[in-house]
């Protein structure tokens, strides 16, 4: 067999191999997205349709979006502001506190830093169900039940935080650090106008992270909020079900506007998403 036929025998079963790739992927692909394209299908049938084989409605009611919105016993756009709200406030300080936090794990020398660095990543390893009690009874020591303050503070603080932004800063030059201090610029100045500007991708992941995880909160507000004003989402859909019942096509149309700010975020942010995982795992 001459040298080209074996190239060309060798193209061929790269070529196979690339089309069953494309092919697994694809059908993966697609069962992912079923159930999502099934719940918006149904937002937008009639309720009489909703149990029909035919996944493509007969009658598209868009305006069962607007009756979720308006409707007048559940307040949905005040969840969708609250649950927006929250986890923004969450995002922001979780990323100040963390960066705060990384800068001086991975850029001050001071007695006893890698061992309380090793304490503070044992504490990720306590399920968040044995903190709920006492983060409750300090919550009404502090007087911050059914208030956004109690949403916000106890998920500011979070050792993966700082973790991920020590891994991330760690990579950088400490060249960056000593030129500064001969010019005389302090700790602050240069965490603030250094480090942190060249953290932006580690900055980016764990925003996302945390806005993800705190936007589909779940028990802890339902432990914490009382208030109708003050639920979220996740808590809010589980009245909005309670109150429509069987009318599965207004539940359907709830949920596809529950996770949009999700797929949003994520197909915007992907690119810095990647990167920053990538960056941030350079240097362990």
């Amino acid at each position: 067999m001459s040298a080209t036929e074996r190239n060309k025998g060798g193209r061929r079963r790269v070529g196979a191999g690339r089309v069953l790739t494309h092919v697994v992927l694809v059908t993966f692909a697609i069962t992912t997205l079923t159930p999502f394209l099934w719940m918006l299908l149904t937002s937008l049938k009639p309720l009489g349709e909703v149990q029909a084989i035919n996944p493509i409605p007969t009658e598209w009611r868009f305006d069962n979006y607007t009756e979720v919105l308006n409707h007048k016993d559940i307040s949905f756009k005040r969840y969708y502001f609250n649950s927006v709200f929250v986890a923004a406030w969450v995002t922001f300080l979780s990323c100040l506190t963390s960066a705060l936090a990384a800068y001086a794990f991975s850029r001050m020398r001071w007695p006893g830093r890698d061992h309380i660095f090793k304490l503070y990543l044992g504490t990720m390893m306590v399920p968040g169900v044995v903190t709920m009690i006492p983060n409750y009874a300090l919550m009404v020591k502090l007087h911050l039940l059914d208030s956004y303050m109690g949403l916000i503070v106890p998920a500011s603080f979070t050792a993966f935080g700082a973790f991920l932004l020590r891994q991330f800063m760690t990579t950088i030059p400490p060249s960056l650090d000593e030129a500064a201090t001969i010019d005389g610029a302090s700790h602050w100045q240069i965490f603030w106008d250094i480090i942190l500007p060249l953290s932006r991708p580690g900055l980016i992941v764990l925003s996302i992270f945390t806005f993800m995880g705190n936007y589909g909160s779940f028990f802890w507000p339902l432990v914490l909020i009382k208030s109708e004003h003050l639920r979220t989402l996740p808590v809010g859909m589980l009245y909005f079900d309670t109150m429509y019942g069987r009318q599965t096509n207004l539940i359907m149309g709830a949920s596809v506007m529950n996770i949009l700010p999700l797929i949003i975020l994520f197909l915007v942010m992907q690119k810095y998403l990647v990167q920053g995982i990538q960056l941030g795992a350079v240097k362990g």
